[in-house]
């Protein structure tokens, strides 16, 4: 893991990865004074999104950091990957759609569970998952 501030990058190979960068969302999260309620929601959307890296693409990797959204702090997550990319990123939005044995709870969960959500990925040009969640007014 690459620690730089508020700024850190955990590469996602191996599933005990996928706890490391729960941890870092976790710790963060925590030092920017979000409740247990929004600390649980975030680590999990990290979960559900370094899953689909072991899962979908091999390896790749998770960015936390604060950063600036529409005006507004934010934690905000990012998850890249070179893998296959996701050829309908609107279905793959949908709760039950899977092209694995998931459930196809991954991204549409992940969406619920934070503030905002973006996907950028083509057929063969990897994935890149964005999501935030608003800092706490006066953290």
């Amino acid at each position: 893991m690459i620690v730089a501030s508020d700024n850190m990058v955990i590469a996602v190979k191996v599933s005990g990865d996928i706890v490391t960068a729960r941890q870092a969302g976790r710790e963060l999260a925590a030092e920017l004074g979000f409740t247990l309620t929004d600390i649980t929601m975030i680590s999990t959307a990290i979960s559900e999104i370094a899953r689909n890296i072991t899962s979908y693409a091999g390896t790749g990797e998770i960015r936390v950091a604060v950063q600036e959204r529409d005006g507004r702090r934010a934690l905000v997550v990012q998850a890249q990957d070179q893998g296959p990319g996701i050829r309908d990123i609107p279905r793959a939005l949908e709760d039950g759609y899977s092209t694995g044995r998931g459930l196809g709870l991954g991204l549409p969960g992940a969406r619920r569970l934070m503030d905002g959500l973006i996907v950028e990925s083509a057929p063969g040009q990897g994935t890149l998952v964005e999501m935030w969640k608003w800092v706490p007014t006066g953290a």
